[in-house]
C-alpha cells in the first residue's frame, strides 16, 4: 500500500478524519504495517501499552478477565482504533485483542498518537466519542455475561 493509499485510509477513520493532511501522512509515515493470523494476539491484557492500533483489514474480538474466564466484550474491524486507552493512561492493557481472521493494522507509537490527539482537539472529541460508545458496549456485554442464570 502507498503513503497515498495509507492517508486516504487515515481519512476514513473518525479520530483522524479532521485533522490536517500534513499530519495525516505523518502518521501513516511514522506508523509501522503489521499482519496478524486468526488467533493470533494483537494486544494482551497487562502488557503495559507502547502503541495504538487502526485496523486496515480484518476483525478481532475484545476480551477481559472474568470469574468464569474470558469474557469478549466487543468485536471490531475495519477502520477502527484499539489499544488506545492504555497509552494515555499509562496503565497496563486492559483487554487482550485477538485476530479473528487474517488482520492487518497501523501500529501507531504512543509518542506519535498522543502528538496527534494533543495537536487537534476534533481528534480528541472523536476519540472521546469512540470511548463513550465502548465503555457503554463493554458494559452492555459485562452485564449479560455476568447475570446470574
Amino acid at each position: 500500500m502507498s503513503l497515498e493509499q495509507e492517508v486516504e485510509m487515515i481519512r476514513q477513520i473518525p479520530v483522524f478524519r479532521g485533522i490536517a493532511p500534513a499530519m495525516q501522512k505523518l502518521l501513516c509515515f511514522g506508523s509501522e504495517r503489521l499482519t496478524y493470523d486468526a488467533g493470533q494476539i494483537l494486544i494482551r491484557v497487562g502488557e503495559m501499552a507502547d502503541a495504538a492500533y487502526v485496523i486496515i483489514e480484518g476483525e478481532a474480538e475484545i476480551s477481559v478477565p472474568g470469574p468464569r474466564g474470558p469474557v469478549v466484550v466487543n468485536t471490531i474491524g475495519k477502520n477502527e482504533v484499539i489499544g488506545e486507552i492504555a497509552i494515555f493512561i499509562d496503565q497496563p492493557r486492559t483487554a487482550t485483542v485477538t485476530a479473528m481472521n487474517k488482520v492487518e493494522v497501523l501500529r501507531i507509537s504512543k509518542d506519535l498518537f498522543i502528538n496527534v490527539v494533543r495537536q487537534n482537539p476534533d481528534a480528541a472529541i472523536e476519540l472521546i466519542k469512540v470511548l463513550a460508545t465502548r465503555l457503554a458496549n463493554t458494559t452492555q456485554q459485562l452485564i449479560k455475561h455476568t447475570a446470574p442464570k
